[in-house]
């Protein structure tokens, strides 16, 4: 579904199996964060289909961490034609423990090429300028892809609508975590796209989202 300022929303609302929120972002960007489980791409590109999204439209995939349900469906784009994003202290951790949670789940760790490997920093995609934010806690190589022109950040699962990212898997760290929400905390804000529940808009609904997480969850991670 189009949000705005050519944002796709593609919400995960199905409670009886895990999958993350994916996000397309369209114009001369034609990026999409966070593809989700392998079974479960091909409904996302029927969606985006509808939206007038064509899987040859897609030049970048940035994945905001490892964990199988926003990560394992990037094998199923081809990294002749497409960039396949990927933080480099999270392809380092996915060669370790990380591969440990698809164990887990009875999932077979993806293989492929990350031939996108980020680094904190800004980057160009497509003709805007975005930032690499490290965010670790949920993973150690977790990140949020924040786009200053729109003031938008897509989080993955750092932080959601008043809650956060589990830190009891291999690489949790809560206190990583807490160090990363409050750091984000201080970015010029109108529009949060986390990895699972819903957006929150608006510089004061962000603001006081922040407040919730902090005062309530942070004594408990």
């Amino acid at each position: 579904m189009k949000f705005k300022n050519d944002i796709y929303v593609y919400e995960w609302t199905n409670y009886f199996d895990n999958n993350c929120n994916s996000f397309y972002i369209g114009g001369e960007v034609q990026t999409l964060i966070d593809p989700g489980l392998t079974r479960y791409v091909p409904d996302l590109l029927k969606q985006m289909a509808a939206d007038g999204i064509k899987k040859e439209d897609i030049r970048y995939v940035i994945n905001t961490h490892s964990h199988p349900d926003h990560f394992q469906g990037s094998e199923l784009f081809d990294p002749e034609t497409i960039k396949i994003g990927l933080h480099t202290k999270e392809l380092e951790f996915l060669k370790g423990i990380g591969s440990e949670l698809y164990g887990l789940f009875g999932i077979t760790v993806p293989q492929m090429h990350i031939n996108f490997p980020l680094e904190e920093g800004s980057i160009s995609l497509g003709n805007q300028i975005f930032k690499i934010i490290l965010a670790p806690g949920h993973s150690p190589g977790s990140i949020a892809l924040y786009w200053p022109e729109q003031k938008a950040l897509f989080c993955g699962d750092v932080m959601f609508q008043e809650n956060v990212g589990r830190t009891d898997f291999p690489g949790g760290n809560g206190a990583l975590l807490k160090k990363s929400i409050t750091s984000l905390s201080q970015i010029d804000l109108e529009f949060v796209f986390p990895g699972h529940m819903g957006i929150v808009t608006g510089k004061d609904k962000i603001q006081d989202n922040f407040n919730i997480i902090i005062q309530n969850i942070f004594p408990y991670i």
